[in-house]
């Protein structure tokens, strides 16, 4: 399968992996040959890129983070959360459910054999902070594993970050999706979701209080710019700092209503380059060798002028993974060529190409 561009999805193309919507619902199943009336559609919800079965690719296994059913189990644990906040249950919210889905969550990446490659989903606009919540979820577990967190600190920095902006609930929905910049006023209330989040979440004595800390502290920045407190260095908590990465990267690379997303290269280039300032650099130099700069799958052009898809990711090497060449110049080669690009110096990708 490679990532297509719904720009350049021909009619007859057949789906390579489901279309999903935010609750985790099948939209269009993998195998369905794709019609212009469902290209449209999908266009119109917002997907701007699709998997797409690809006969030269058929030996390539591009894995998800973690599984379709896990993942489903993620999206209606935060809704079920959520609804519980909206109609102000008096109830404890349900720390088992949200519990038991990042071990799930957990258990996945554990089994994972392609952690760099497969965090690239496919997302519409419905509602996004089901579908950033997740992610960020996912990408702060991988970063948590690769610093040597112990079970119990994963599963308590999951919970955390799997709830980290429950606070948005509070915020009105037309501040929330303005598609027009916010007047100051209203972006002094989107950070307050920070606050909004935090003391709902700890009043539950299900959960811990770093968990908490989670959705207090991820808009903190370490050179103390953050807000609600500006915490400055190792006065925010570990898992503030490590959720604040994955959030930035996860926002910056999802679609909104007001702005499109950004190719994964970018947003990687973006993090690294806040070293320092907003992020921790420990934290960074994690993010940098476990987070792939170009996603498994996507179409990429090579400084030579040849143009393929990633293949495989390179462990050692995360900006430099394995391609596979169909076009030099523009035209059909005859036959496929697989470059390691690790073995390559003098060869590096220059765009990202997802025709």
């Amino acid at each position: 399968m490679r990532l297509v561009n719904i720009r350049y999805v021909e009619e007859g193309s057949i789906l390579a992996r489901p279309v999903l919507n935010s609750s985790g619902t099948v939209l269009l199943r993998a195998g369905v040959h794709l019609t212009a009336s469902y290209i449209e559609r999908l266009k119109t919800l917002g997907y701007d890129v699709l998997f797409i079965q690809d006969k030269r690719l058929d030996d390539v296994e591009i894995h998800t983070a973690i599984t379709a059913q896990t993942r489903e189990v993620a999206y209606k644990s935060i809704e079920l959360i959520s609804k519980y906040i909206e109609r102000d249950s008096k109830d404890s919210l349900p720390m088992d459910n949200i519990r038991s889905t990042v071990q799930q969550m957990i258990n996945d990446l554990l089994a994972s054999s392609d952690i760099l490659g497969n965090l690239t989903e496919i997302q519409g606009y419905d509602d996004y902070t089901f579908h950033h919540s997740v992610n960020t979820t996912i990408i702060s577990l991988i970063l948590a594993m690769a610093s040597g967190y112990t079970e119990q600190k994963l599963i308590e920095l999951g919970m955390g970050v799997l709830m980290h902006d429950i606070g948005k609930i509070k915020i009105p929905e037309e501040v929330l999706n303005k598609r027009s910049p916010l007047s100051g006023a209203e972006f002094e209330e989107i950070k307050r979701h920070t606050t909004y989040g935090f003391e709902i979440l700890r009043k539950n004595n299900d959960l811990s209080l770093l968990s908490a800390h989670v959705a207090y502290q991820h808009q903190e920045k370490w050179d103390g710019s953050g807000y609600p407190r500006g915490l400055k260095g190792s006065s925010i908590h570990e898992y503030g700092r490590l959720a604040s990465v994955a959030d930035v990267y996860e926002a910056l690379t999802s679609k909104r209503v007001y702005r499109n997303a950004i190719e994964p290269n970018e947003a990687y280039e973006y993090i690294v380059s806040q070293g320092n300032t907003h992020f921790d650099p420990e934290i960074l130099e994690i993010f940098k060798k476990n987070i792939a700069v170009y996603p498994s799958g996507s179409g990429v052009l090579l400084s030579n002028g040849q143009r393929g898809n990633v293949i495989k990711q390179n462990l050692a090497f995360p900006n430099r993974p394995f391609v596979r060449v169909f076009y030099e110049n523009e035209k059909t080669l005859a036959a496929p060529i697989d470059h390691n690009l690790a073995e390559y110096p003098s060869i590096m990708i220059i765009a990202v190409d997802n025709r």
